[in-house]
């Protein structure tokens, strides 16, 4: 039930964003959250949901989908974005 109370009250922050970029570090953190709960134990349901909701929405926003077609934004080791084949 936990899980599920999670997971819906994260859909609304969906629907509210207005960019692209934001629409889909709305879905990672959906999809994050949702994978964290699914994982983690039922002691520790509610840390992994956040736990899974940050890593999510980091890894959309930092390696996501470019402008070009089969391109995607990745970032070296010293913060400078690039662009390469997904």
């Amino acid at each position: 039930m936990t899980r599920l109370f999670l997971t819906l009250s994260l859909i609304p922050l969906t629907a509210a964003a207005c960019t692209p970029t934001e629409q889909r570090a709305a879905v990672g953190a959906l999809g994050g959250a949702a994978i964290g709960a699914a994982v983690s134990s039922d002691s520790d349901r509610k840390k992994g949901a956040l736990i899974g909701a940050a890593v999510g929405a980091a890894t959309v926003t930092l390696i996501g989908p470019a402008p070009t077609q089969g391109q995607c934004y990745y970032r070296d080791q010293y913060g400078q974005q690039y662009i390469a084949p997904c």
